[in-house]
């Protein structure tokens, strides 16, 4: 059964840390980009999720979003985790980035 809780990288050297999940599936963590187009510091940035039906599936799905320090951003993960036969866990997520525009016209460009 995969558990979330701990740490996770990422192969761009991001990472990751969720804290335990309780019985609902909620849980809360941080995360740390190694990708970023900025030219600010990068800051380890906060994350809240869910994650769907903990303790009764092998390969669940969850989602969360984290909240940027260093940027007017905001990122919705999705994913869902694996178990290999060798009790490998392995997070297959998307995710899309929203920033801040100043102009409602300029929505077209806010999503990536």
């Amino acid at each position: 059964q995969c558990d979330l809780q701990g740490l996770w990288r990422n192969e761009l050297g991001s990472n990751m840390t969720i804290l335990a999940t309780n019985t609902a599936g909620t849980f809360l963590g941080s995360y740390y980009t190694a990708v970023a187009a900025t030219n600010k510091q990068i800051l380890v940035s906060p994350l809240q999720g869910v994650q769907q039906h903990p303790s009764a599936k092998r390969h669940p799905t969850f989602g969360f979003t984290v909240q940027w320090q260093f940027s007017d951003s905001t990122t919705a993960f999705v994913g869902q985790c694996f178990v290999d036969h060798h009790g490998k866990e392995t997070l297959e997520t998307t995710w899309l980035l929203r920033e801040e525009i100043l102009s409602h016209k300029d929505t077209w460009k806010a999503t990536r």
